[in-house]
């Protein structure tokens, strides 16, 4: 029998779309309501949303975060651009109730906005820390001694 335990990378996925789904509800409600009540909320579910995406990030490579900020940045363009037209408009053309479409389409802006945010943020961190290597050979060679060698 072997003794590693297989992870399938799927099961990842399911940080990301926890912490997508905790920073839609979060952005939802700053934007439905102006309640200290509902702020003190919405900002505890954008803490664990962002701890999720922290486990999802270590437990992806650095290529694979670097392309799905890529894809969060460009799907945040993509809705950002429906505020442009405006979302009761956009509301209006959609079939189905209007309000529903838009406070859809603000929970969707908030968590493409959000999670592209802390995914860039945690690429950030990986490439500085994977910049910060010091050989140890830099330290002895400017490393001068007082001792003299006989």
């Amino acid at each position: 029998m072997s003794d590693v335990i297989h992870a399938y990378a799927r099961s990842d996925r399911l940080l990301l779309a926890a912490s997508f789904a905790c920073f839609a509800v979060a952005g939802l409600a700053t934007a439905a309501a102006d309640a200290t009540g509902a702020t003190i909320g919405a900002t505890a579910l954008a803490v664990v949303a962002v701890y999720g995406l922290a486990q999802y990030a270590n437990r992806v490579t650095r290529r694979t975060l670097a392309h799905l900020s890529l894809a969060l940045w460009i799907g945040f363009l993509g809705v950002a651009g429906l505020h442009a037209v405006g979302l009761e408009t956009v509301g209006a053309a959609v079939p189905g109730p209007s309000g529903t479409v838009v406070q859809s389409l603000t929970a969707v802006t908030w968590a493409t906005f959000l999670t592209a945010s802390t995914a860039t943020a945690f690429l950030g961190f990986r490439e500085y820390g994977a910049s910060q290597t010091h050989a140890t050979e830099d330290y002895l060679e400017s490393d001068t001694s007082d001792y003299s060698t006989r």
